[in-house]
């Protein structure tokens, strides 16, 4: 008995001694074509990221996790149609789109006068206009109270016209935008504008950045390391999984062994029935 429990706290030794010297390998990317702090800029496909944030979190189970932002500006062509008849707001005031014929190549935008504004503005003008058959008009009463009225063409003042063509710019919505295209319909107005791109990068993730595929490592909360060569990234993650059964393996061994040689010790001191 004494030798068998011997043997097994040997096994549970060599076990023991291999599970607590054993080094766990880890990811290393070797020569990676990305490898930059928070903050940098890194060029991909001619493209140019910046890495707008690594931070760390922690899962539902209490694990540390590492992610990273990748962020880049480009230039994006918008456009917005002014059809016929709409009014649109240019320089704080309305405006009327008029656009004549079929073949225009222009279009004109006529001011839309605030008339009740203009109305309230002034003391001796009734604040509503007057209809009649022959037309509309303005009631006025003069200083010695005498009420006339006033046809709305002669006491509105004539609205500004502003005729653009393809081709000429309008300084709109604090943008400088171009006419592309004129039809009956309306009027194709093109600017720039600067959009920004956002990729999330995950620990381990492939990413696909300009028409390539990367996988991201993380090697501390400050660097993000990005590399094409996926093949030699699974060959340590394949590694990694085979360590950590050896390790699962020799830790059940020396679990097994030290209840073996518990039980057979205690086997020993049970008194014989003869």
């Amino acid at each position: 008995m004494a030798v068998f429990v011997a043997l097994f706290l040997a096994v549970a030794g060599v076990a023991g001694v291999l599970t607590a010297t054993a080094e766990s390998p880890e990811i290393a990317l070797e020569n990676p074509e990305i490898d930059a702090s928070q903050g940098e800029s890194i060029d991909v496909g001619g493209e140019s990221y910046v890495v707008a944030d690594i931070s760390e979190s922690e899962t539902d189970g209490g694990q540390t996790v590492i992610s990273g932002t990748l962020e880049r500006n480009f230039t994006a062509e918008t456009s917005e149609t002014w059809a016929n008849g709409s009014t649109v707001s240019v320089d704080d005031r309305e405006w009327r789109v008029e656009i004549p014929g079929e073949n225009a190549t222009e279009f004109t935008l006529v001011e839309v006068l605030d008339r009740q504004a203009i109305l309230g503005a002034d003391d001796a003008a009734e604040n509503e206009t007057v209809t009649l058959e022959d037309g509309e008009y303005v009631a006025v009463t003069d200083n010695s109270g005498e009420r006339t009225l006033v046809p709305v063409d002669e006491y509105f003042p004539a609205p500004e016209e502003r005729t653009y063509a393809t081709g000429e710019t309008i300084q709109y919505d604090g943008q400088t935008v171009t006419v592309d295209n004129v039809t009956a319909g309306g009027a194709v107005l093109v600017w720039e504008t600067t959009e920004t791109e956002t990729v999330e990068v995950a620990q381990q993730s492939t990413v696909t950045l300009g028409g390539t595929d990367y996988v991201a490592h993380f090697p501390d909360a400050s660097t993000l390391r990005m590399s094409t060569d996926i093949e030699a990234y699974e060959a340590q993650v394949s590694e990694i999984e085979r360590f950590d059964q050896y390790n699962s393996g020799l830790s059940r061994v020396l679990v097994l062994s030290v209840l073996s040689s518990i039980m057979l010790a205690g086997m020993a001191f049970i008194p014989s029935r003869y």
